[in-house]
């Protein structure tokens, strides 16, 4: 790796720290209810929607009562976009004309996205219409994310209290999410990639002539639309769902090196912030400060195997006199490190954008984002799901600490028992055992085989890939396989 290489590494996490504490710093002043630099701007907002809703901002409640409203919450918009795909022949905001969705596309879609996973089998250009990406898919990055946050936050608040039965209120956690932190950041960051050339347009698609046009095709179809203001949302709600099939590979969702620093460093951005946030909110900002550091422990090493490997002569290339790294899956413009970035960013928040195909690095320059998608959510992780899956892991920590010295187990003031590392276990066992035995059965049967294109070790690097990429809430994919094939002759 070059010097220009180490220069790109080095900007980019000094950025990224540099904005962690005060955005943490707001973020935790949001969820404590005090007043912010917004608060006279969208407090009126705030208050509106409560009484639309019949929400007592002041009423807590207990985790049960919590958990039921996130999941009646999230059911509704499960429904909600299930039925924009299947009516939006019949909807307005059309242009191309598409057809409905199919039945089980939509299902799938619609699950992948409330779950925050937005793992596409489908091509955005070709089959969304602009409403269904932006009252459906754009809505759900919103709210799926604020979910994520407002979970994290009703933890932070049961692990920071000392004696209380309640740990907030679903829905005011949710609208302050949404309403304080990820629409400002997704304003900002839309604004910016408009500038860059991002479309931002309910224009119809544009036929235009080729410059260089072939006896059999002299024009294009341009597609076009609602793009920056998703692209900024996918990326800061770590959803990661593209508007267009290939992603942020797309020149209209990632036109400049500049969009791709910015769109790279929203990936980490609250998630990393959230760590401080964390700290705030319990009174101990060196506990965020050191899960983040356990957090850059693991990342920083495996994104340096990954650009290093990708920098590296292709043998197979460097055998016919070629010099230069593996640019294979990559975009000229962005480059080899800039690739390398962001594919250890996005496994690593489970984000599941891409701006390469990963499909195409090298076997060891394919590990870091493998290794990273298969921690399942704890190395930054998704926004909220990330810190509440290091904070499990620092809870088993502590006891196994505790037991090696005989002293009883305790964090952050409290006692860690049976219960508790029952709960623990499960949430560390549970993802792994999802991916191992969906890989294991997609190997074993015919239709799981019949989808992969790349045979032998590269075709299992496949599946498995593609099971830790679902079960462990990324959406992102090495590539190679038929991934909307419901229908498979045997």
């Amino acid at each position: 790796m070059n010097t220009s290489g180490w220069l790109q590494v080095i900007l980019y996490l000094v950025a990224l720290l540099a904005l962690v504490r005060p955005l943490g710093a707001y973020m935790a002043r949001v969820y404590e209810g005090k007043p912010t630099v917004l608060g006279r701007l969208l407090g009126p907002v705030e208050r509106l929607c409560y009484r639309l809703f019949g929400v007592d901002p002041s009423k807590e409640v207990g985790w049960k009562s919590y958990a039921v409203s996130l999941m009646v919450f999230s059911t509704a918009g499960l429904a909600v976009l299930y039925a924009l795909q299947r009516f939006q022949s019949s909807l307005p905001l059309n242009p191309a004309g598409l057809g409905a969705v199919s039945p089980d596309s939509s299902f799938n879609t619609a699950v992948s996205f409330v779950t925050n996973t937005n793992w596409q089998g489908y091509g955005g250009e070709t089959t969304m219409s602009y409403l269904t990406q932006m009252a459906g898919l754009a809505v759900q990055n919103f709210v799926s994310a604020a979910c994520g946050m407002a979970v994290l936050v009703a933890l932070i608040r049961g692990l920071a209290r000392r004696c209380t039965d309640t740990v907030g209120n679903f829905w005011v956690d949710l609208t302050r999410s949404t309403l304080y932190i990820l629409l400002p950041l997704s304003f900002i960051l839309a604004l910016v990639l408009v500038i860059e050339g991002v479309p931002q347009t309910f224009g119809a698609y544009q036929t235009v002539d080729l410059v260089q046009p072939t006896a059999d095709v002299k024009t294009q179809t341009l597609p076009l639309g609602p793009v920056a203001s998703q692209i900024a949302i996918k990326q800061l709600g770590t959803n990661g769902g593209g508007y267009f099939n290939v992603n942020s590979c797309h020149p209209y969702e990632n036109p400049t090196p500049l969009s791709n620093f910015l769109e790279a460093l929203a990936i980490l951005l609250i998630p990393a912030a959230l760590c401080y946030t964390f700290g705030a909110m319990i009174g101990d900002t060196r506990q965020g400060w050191a899960v983040l550091a356990a957090m850059f422990l693991i990342f920083v090493p495996l994104l340096l195997l990954t650009a290093f490997q990708e920098t590296r002569p292709n043998p197979a290339i460097a055998s016919l006199g070629i010099e230069g790294g593996n640019m294979e899956g990559k975009e000229q413009r962005l480059g080899i490190v800039n690739s390398a970035l962001w594919a250890c960013a996005t496994t690593a928040a489970s984000n599941g954008s891409v701006n390469s195909m990963h499909a195409s690095y090298e076997p060891l320059g394919a590990l870091g984002p493998l290794w990273l998608i298969q921690l399942g959510e704890v190395i930054f992780g998704g926004v909220g799901s990330g810190l509440y899956g290091m904070l499990v892991f620092a809870i088993i920590a502590v006891f196994v600490a505790g037991l090696m010295v005989g002293r009883t187990p305790e964090y952050l003031g409290k006692k860690i028992e049976p219960y508790e590392m029952k709960m623990s276990s499960l949430i560390v066992l549970v993802p792994p055992l999802v991916v191992l035995i969906g890989a294991a059965v997609a190997v074993a049967v015919e239709p799981g085989r019949s989808s992969v294109l790349n045979p032998g070790p590269r075709g299992f690097t496949e599946i498995l890939y593609a099971f830790s990429s679902a079960g462990n809430n990324n959406g992102s994919a090495f590539a190679g396989l038929n991934a909307n094939t419901p229908k498979v002759k045997l």
